[in-house]
């Protein structure tokens, strides 16, 4: 619904004011982007034309402004540039999301190996240990030396299971103070 007012108040430094309604009652507040892209600056006792709209505080707001006096010129010139601006971010904004989709799609399929055309190449098997099949050995939260009952356990919770704290100096053997001295 439109209501008709004038521009009561205006603080063109922050770009807000308020407007007295005609049929009477509270200010309405306005904002300088409720008002039309004409160029021209709201002025001190304008007559406008606008509608309301909840603010986010509780309070009502002043939206699609109109000028009574420029709703002719207005209406010739603002359509042509408002359809051309808005047929533009539309199409932005469907073909930015497409590109994003697309890529991210392409770049999942080029780091993990299940594209045809893959210029990464698959990652060599890496050195693990397997322990003989008469073997039981499964991680089972176990990581230091002390929870171990062979050299060759400890081998396989280094190589094969997460968090181990059994080689202290890095160079692969485990346990080497109790379980593996030699290696």
């Amino acid at each position: 619904m439109r209501f008709d007012g004038k521009l009561e108040k205006w603080n063109d430094d922050r770009g807000f004011g308020f407007i007295a309604p005609a049929r009477g009652g509270d200010p309405v507040f306005v904002h300088i982007s409720a008002f039309p892209r004409d160029g021209g600056r709201p002025k001190l006792g304008e007559l406008l034309s606008f509608e309301v709209e909840p603010a986010g505080d509780g309070k009502r707001r002043a939206v699609n402004i109109q000028r009574p006096g420029q709703r002719a010129a207005a209406a010739s010139s603002t359509p042509v540039r408002r359809s051309a601006a808005r047929t533009g971010s539309n199409l932005l904004g469907r073909v930015v999301p497409v590109v994003l989709v697309l890529g991210g799609i392409y770049a999942y399929m080029t780091f993990t190996g299940k594209g045809s055309h893959s210029s990464v190449r698959p990652a060599e098997p890496s050195a693990t240990y397997t322990a003989p099949a008469t073997n039981t050995f499964r991680c089972d939260g176990r990581t230091h030396c002390s929870q171990m009952s062979s050299c060759e356990e400890a081998k396989f919770f280094l190589l094969n299971c997460p968090g181990t704290k059994m080689d202290g100096d890095g160079d692969g053997i485990p346990c080497e103070q109790q379980w593996c001295p030699g290696g």
